[in-house]
């Protein structure tokens, strides 16, 4: 999160376009879903990407620090921007999110609460996601879940 930071202490609250990632985890018809520590609803993995990243490693990095799981295989998704991803931070933060969809169903490690941005982990069945979504994940979940990916 280095270089959003850095930012942020130039412009404050301000309006920002954050570029980043979010994969979509997945086993046995599971979607792998993080309790965010900033604001308690769920969220798929995935952050913003440092400068000199690739989009993919931007995946592979946002996947390891916040899971402790490291992708074999990376499938690109779909990438997802506009209204529906303009975000508020509860510290007040603005953004407008664009974020690289990845998928992976073949991975190393259990999933666990690798950092302090979330604080906790759960698989749950595509057809039994929790309602307490944080705002840009339910935006990109809607696409994700009428797409052949998630049958």
């Amino acid at each position: 999160m280095g270089y959003v930071m850095e930012m942020r202490a130039l412009i404050g609250s301000r309006p920002f376009i954050v570029i980043g990632t979010c994969i979509f985890v997945l086993r046995d018809k599971c979607l792998l879903l993080e309790r965010r520590s900033d604001n308690g609803l769920w969220g798929l993995p995935g952050g913003s990407m440092e400068p000199g990243e690739t989009l993919e490693q931007c995946a592979r990095r946002e996947l390891f620090e916040e899971t402790g799981i490291n992708a074999i295989d990376l499938e690109f998704f779909h990438t997802f921007s506009g209204p529906e991803l303009h975000h508020f931070y509860p510290n007040g933060d603005e953004a407008f999110i664009v974020t690289t969809g990845f998928i992976t169903r073949n991975f190393e490690g259990e999933p666990r609460a690798a950092d302090e941005e979330s604080f906790e982990m759960r698989f749950f069945e595509l057809n039994a996601l929790p309602e307490d979504l944080n705002p840009p994940t339910r935006a990109v979940l809607k696409i994700f879940l009428k797409s052949e990916c998630a049958r």
